[in-house]
């Protein structure tokens, strides 16, 4: 009887500073995913730190070289966004503008693929519009973000640089999302649809 592949989720995410709160977050996802029985592969802070994306030039720096292929090879997509002045963080909007790269690519962009998508921020509204966001820009990538978004408030929610979050509905919610990723990625495998 043969297994199927475990799939492939890349979790992408954080900010300059390391150990940031939506890295934390993120790695909170990471782990219900790998638990969930998914390969997860994670790339975060200053990892993510490419040049700004250019359209007139196919010269690319080996970091997002190496960032695409990931999104490329990827199953499932987990992102977790700083809300910076109510929105995503400029580097985590960079990062995704790599994307367009694999407007060629069969399937294009993100299409197929489950999106978990985490926003942070210091207050509610920055973390709704920043989540928001994320979904708006996952749809036009044709991804398929999760049912259910993060929205941490790092005012009232801490993480310890180990991973653990002492919210227990914080940390269910990161666990969910992160599951939800690898439970849609696996019907598609088992649909033979990926």
């Amino acid at each position: 009887m043969s297994t199927s592949p475990a799939v492939r989720i890349l979790a992408i995410g954080g900010s300059t500073r390391p150990n940031s709160s939506s890295e934390l977050a993120l790695n909170v996802a990471a782990k219900a995913a790998e638990a969930a029985g998914a390969e997860v592969i994670t790339i975060t802070g200053r990892d993510l730190m490419f040049p700004i994306y250019d359209t007139e030039t196919t010269e690319r720096h080996p970091l997002a070289v190496d960032f695409v292929e990931k999104v490329r090879t990827a199953n499932g997509v987990l992102i977790a966004s700083p809300g910076y002045h109510g929105g995503i963080s400029g580097m985590m909007k960079n990062a995704l503008d790599y994307i367009e790269d694999l407007r060629e690519n069969d399937p294009a962009y993100l299409d197929g693929r489950s999106v978990g998508c985490i926003s942070v921020a210091y207050g509610w509204q920055a973390t709704v519009s920043t989540l928001h966001q994320l979904r708006q820009v996952v749809h036009a990538l044709r991804g398929w973000p999760t049912p259910l978004g993060g929205t941490i408030n790092a005012s009232a929610t801490r993480f310890e640089v180990d991973g653990t979050c002492q919210d227990t509905a914080a940390a269910d919610q990161l666990a969910v999302i992160g599951r939800q990723v690898v439970e849609f990625a696996q019907m598609r495998q088992a649909s033979g649809t990926t």
